[in-house]
């Protein structure tokens, strides 16, 4: 079963209060990760675009816009997520990059195929806005290659 963008980013914030930056990171995550191990997306309303911070969910960017560089708030509880494979899914992508700084999250990212290849796709040099979106194939290959060791 898919969810929406914040439903995702809910279970998250029931983590911890995080910046903008950091929940869009480990959203995409979860949205790549899923592609790579489950074959199939755990997000059903939106797509990552190759911005010039990192993969960005247009719909997640316009939600929590106004905390810029600020936390949001924690949330009180986690949302009904009833697949075992997608919370093991979730609560493998937090133990992984959950203790990661928005920034270093970023940077993690932009060392990355799947981003780079997007911005590669339209010529967007290092800064350039770009709005392309990252493609589900790339995300798949490349995180599958890490998790088998290539």
């Amino acid at each position: 079963m898919a969810y929406s963008i914040f439903e995702i980013a809910d279970w998250f914030l029931a983590k911890e209060s995080m910046t903008p930056k950091k929940l869009q990171k480990l959203t995409y995550y979860a949205e790549a990760w899923s592609h790579a191990l489950l074959n199939r997306s755990i997000v059903n309303d939106t797509e990552f675009e190759a911005w010039a911070h990192g993969p960005v969910s247009s719909k997640l960017y316009d939600k929590y816009r106004e905390y810029g560089w600020n936390d949001i708030p924690k949330k009180n509880s986690t949302p009904d997520i009833e697949d075992e494979k997608e919370v093991d899914l979730l609560e493998a992508v937090w133990e992984t990059y959950g203790d990661m700084s928005a920034n270093a999250l970023e940077a993690q990212t932009h060392s990355e195929e799947p981003w780079k290849r997007a911005r590669k796709l339209v010529g967007a040099e290092e800064g350039d806005r770009c709005n392309q979106v990252i493609s589900v194939k790339d995300m798949r290959k490349y995180y599958l290659s890490i998790y088998a060791g290539d």
